[in-house]
């Protein structure tokens, strides 16, 4: 849902959220203090300084573009490394109108103890905090960065798929609950209904024809599927599941994939699953994989009166 599309008092509880953190995390890393590091530079000066340090190849084009800076503003931040002596100029090879910008001697001599100092200032704040909090402090971060910012490289990032642990079967009800209220409106009686699957699965469950697969990426749960035993001959698929952050990345086709490949490998003939008709991404994946639509029939469920419900099939 666009903000636009929230309601008034909503969307105004969500701006204060986040400006009430954009204040805390400033006054957290210091960058309202004078000198930044205990430094006579700006935040900004000490940003550019360290995307010259760490990068190859920089031009002031893409640091300009990447930081948001006005470019008169770079510009000058830049003659003022060049008399100190921190930084070089070098016309690059793919683009004579470009100049390549690097650290000198002196400029990486300069740069050490800021970099020292930030290091130093970090760990003061993780020593502060308990080990498993500050692994949930880093995903969060990781998290909040993947939202406002999906760039290429964060969605190719690898993921891995692995049967189920202590807690997943939680997380699977949890997040089916939030999404499909979000994204579909369900009410709490759909939570109900995929807690009755979990709660089946876990008390029958039968580790030589049933699995479950999370997928995980730097801790972080990405999705689900559940393969089950209807008949000797028959499996099900349920509970199909792909966070947002994660959509896009092949995920969900993967998912069905291993259900189709573990039908296979331990001898049930046919592969079926329920959805609903408004669910398009995940009847696309079936569709792809094989599936075909056996039967259409319109219901009334968890609040909604207008959904079609669908069973798809799959011979193997």
């Amino acid at each position: 849902m666009s903000p636009a599309a929230l309601p008034r008092p909503e969307l105004d509880s969500r701006i204060r959220a986040i400006r009430h953190f954009n204040r805390f995390y400033t006054g957290q890393i210091g960058v309202l203090q004078e000198g930044l590091l205990d430094s006579p530079y700006s935040l900004t000066e000490v940003r550019v300084f360290y995307e010259i340090a760490h990068r190859q190849g920089l031009t002031a084009t893409v640091l300009c573009d990447e930081l948001k800076l006005d470019p008169g503003y770079l510009s000058r931040i830049l003659r003022a490394f060049e008399k100190r002596g921190w930084i070089s100029r070098r016309r690059s090879a793919s683009d004579a109108r470009q100049s390549v910008l690097a650290l000198t001697a002196k400029g990486r001599a300069g740069f050490a103890p800021l970099e020292e100092r930030s290091n130093r200032q970090v760990t003061e704040m993780l020593e502060a905090i308990p080990s498993a909090a500050q692994d949930e402090l880093v995903r969060s971060m990781q998290t909040v960065e993947r939202i406002l910012v999906p760039s290429v490289t964060q969605a190719k990032a690898p993921y891995l798929l692995r049967t189920q642990q202590p807690g997943d079967m939680g997380w699977v009800v949890y997040r089916h609950g939030v999404l499909y209220a979000q994204e579909y409106h369900y009410d709490e009686r759909f939570e109900a209904l995929v807690a009755e699957i979990v709660a089946e699965f876990v008390q029958n469950f039968d580790p030589k024809r049933e699995r479950c697969w999370i997928a995980e990426r730097d801790g972080e749960r990405l999705g689900s599927v559940f393969l089950v035993r209807k008949s000797a001959t028959v499996s099900k698929l349920r509970l199909l599941l792909v966070e947002p952050a994660a959509r896009g990345l092949g995920l969900g086709k993967r998912l069905v994939g291993e259900c189709i490949r573990f039908a296979r490998q331990v001898g049930y003939r046919k592969t079926i699953l329920w959805t609903q008709s408004e669910l398009k991404a995940a009847r696309a994946i079936y569709e792809q994989t094989g599936f075909k639509l056996v039967k259409r029939e319109p219901h009334e469920s968890w609040s909604r009166k207008d959904l079609v419900s669908e069973t798809w099939e799959l011979e193997l």
